[in-house]
């Protein structure tokens, strides 16, 4: 499924923070790059609604409206997202408005729980759980609602190494396309697109191995990034 840009533009006041972008994507793993400010999260957010445009449209598919039932968001910082005392209630809780059957919400628990090798998790209170464990937590709460596609803002800034590898490990596996924001260059090397986006505006767009280097570059003259 094709997620489309046609010339969005989003304004906060005075100030422009992304400018008349046009782009199409529906690469497997597409990865975003830029420095502090330059648009990247908002960029992000528009993908399933936490954001929208001030001018222009983005559609999933054909689909303009209720993006968030298509499209997943994760974000950096897992307490944005895990807040029930419970694993399972929390899981639990990304279903309700979808009005499934208990046993259908019982069964997407544990399948994801497994398939991330959480299930020892299942009755844990989150305020107990370790940073990593909670941030895949955070990853199951979007996975049992089954999205088409996967948004990541900065997934590893939080994680030390032990929990960055399981991460991006899990990461790997996903069979929905996913589109990840993230500082950490090491994560995209072997994504199949990526954006570098500067001052709102999408500066380059290609391979990382044609992309990662020349922003690299840039970061050592401008001493910024």
């Amino acid at each position: 499924m094709t997620m489309r840009f046609d010339r969005v533009s989003v304004t906060k006041g005075t100030r422009e923070i992304l400018s008349e972008i046009t782009l199409s994507l529906n690469e497997h793993r597409v990865g975003v790059i830029g420095h502090n400010g330059s648009g990247k999260s908002t960029f992000l957010r528009l993908f399933n609604g936490l954001e929208k445009p001030s001018s222009g449209t983005v559609r999933f598919g054909e689909t303009e409206d209720d993006l968030r039932h298509h499209v997943g968001f994760m974000f950096q910082n897992p307490d944005n997202q895990v807040v029930y005392p419970m694993v399972e209630e929390d899981l639990a809780f990304g279903l309700k408005s979808r009005k499934l059957p208990k046993a259908e919400v019982a069964a997407r628990i544990e399948r994801v729980l497994s398939e991330l090798s959480l299930t020892h998790l299942k009755d844990r209170l989150t305020h107990q759980l370790s940073g990593g464990e909670k941030q895949m937590v955070a990853l199951a709460g979007v996975l049992v609602t089954e999205p088409e596609l996967i948004c990541f803002d900065e997934p590893t800034t939080l994680l030390d190494l032990r929990n960055k590898m399981q991460f991006m490990s899990a990461l790997s596996t996903l069979p929905q396309p996913a589109v990840v924001v993230s500082h950490d260059l090491d994560l995209l090397a072997g994504f199949d697109r990526i954006l570098h986006i500067a001052d709102g505006r999408i500066h380059a767009d290609g391979k990382p191995e044609d992309v990662i280097p020349a922003y690299k570059a840039l970061c050592e003259d401008l001493d910024e990034c």
